[in-house]
């Protein structure tokens, strides 16, 4: 039996810690879907398509990772794939409440769901998509910060 854990978010873009996130989850998982809502509150710098593909292109190589876009509740998207693991990433302890919060509210929504957390490494605690895009469009350096391929995007956003 394949085991599968879904990583859930907006990914806008898709930060080096997003990949360590998903790179360690494989140690413990044997799939990651990543799963990239298509509605959000954040008011996104990227199409949901060109998220999906830059994720797409920057695990390319690992048939492990799958790409997909959901709408709607989250629960209704893990039951619809029949996976019931949810994997979230922690920066800081204050990233906790909000998602001990989430998971317990989808624990309600769909009493079969759980949620792992899996801290973030520390050379990417201090990452977040909104302060990359941030740097990005005030001309400093995220070359450390994200892939190439979405360094590239971000650029071109800014023209």
């Amino acid at each position: 039996m394949t085991k599968t854990i879904i990583y859930p978010g907006t990914f806008d873009p898709i930060t080096n810690g997003h990949i360590d996130i998903i790179e360690r989850s494989l140690l413990l998982f044997d799939e990651v879907i990543v799963a990239v809502a298509t509605k959000s509150t954040k008011n996104p710098k990227f199409t949901c398509d060109t998220r999906i593909s830059l994720i797409k292109e920057v695990f390319a190589h690992n048939k492990h990772v799958h790409v997909k876009q959901f709408s709607g509740l989250l629960t209704t998207f893990a039951q619809q794939l029949n996976v019931y693991v949810l994997l979230r990433g922690l920066r800081a302890v204050s990233d906790f409440e909000y998602e001990f919060q989430l998971a317990n509210m989808n624990r309600k929504l769909c009493p079969k769901i759980e949620t792992i957390f899996l801290p973030a490494t520390n050379n990417y605690t201090y990452i977040s998509a909104s302060m990359v895009k941030e740097i990005a469009d005030l001309g400093g350096d995220i070359s450390d910060l994200v892939p190439k391929t979405v360094e590239i995007a971000l650029r071109k956003t800014n023209c």
